[in-house]
């Protein structure tokens, strides 16, 4: 040993207290594609927990069921097969649907929201002007309210939602696309044609 090597193994003796060697324990750690430790329900209750507290809406609806409406909404389901399911009606889940933001591109084909949003008359006006019934007037006023309150929370909890199942779906497919194609390059060539 030289002597710069002989004093700079007594200041490491020194500073780690006469130790001569140090060992870090270490930890094996996995990488993972998952966004966090909870699971799709999990999130789900919590965004659903979150929009009961802030906006207090009523419905008829448990917090499972408003969670059914949601994953059904993202599977492209009406509100009539929705409430068949849950043995609901149309209307609580359109309610519900509007509670959690969930609104939906046809909802609002026929009226220009824009149009009626900020309007003051009232909704007889309104749907003989627009030649649909007043109830009509009423649904799309709810549909512009809850798009209104969406906006005002930076669609924060519809991304919430569209993180959650939108992105399941899709990696659901993704994960089908996959083993389709897995099975394909393993069965290219082979022959199929085989008699029973």
């Amino acid at each position: 040993m030289n002597e710069k090597t002989e004093e700079l193994r007594d200041i490491f003796t020194d500073v780690t207290d006469g130790e001569e060697t140090i060992t870090e324990s270490q930890e094996d750690t996995r990488g993972s594609l998952e966004k966090d430790e909870q699971t799709d329900d999990e999130r789900l209750e919590s965004v659903v927990a979150q929009m009961r507290e802030r906006y207090e809406f009523e419905t008829p609806l448990s917090d499972e069921e408003l969670i059914a409406v949601a994953k059904a909404f993202y599977d492209d389901d009406s509100d009539a097969a929705i409430a068949d399911d849950l043995g609901a009606t149309p209307e609580a889940v359109f309610e519900a649907r509007m509670a959690l933001h969930l609104v939906g591109e046809d909802d609002a084909d026929e009226v220009d929201l824009v149009a009626i949003r900020d309007r003051d008359e009232d909704d007889e006006t309104l749907a003989t002007e627009y030649d649909v019934s007043a109830d009509e007037i009423r649904r799309f006023r709810r549909i512009a309210a809850a798009q209104d309150e969406s906006r005002a929370a930076n669609d924060r909890y519809r991304d919430e939602f569209d993180s959650i199942l939108a992105d399941a779906d899709l990696s659901a497919q993704m994960a089908t696309d996959v083993r389709e194609d897995g099975l394909e390059d393993a069965t290219e060539g082979m022959e199929t044609n085989v008699d029973f």
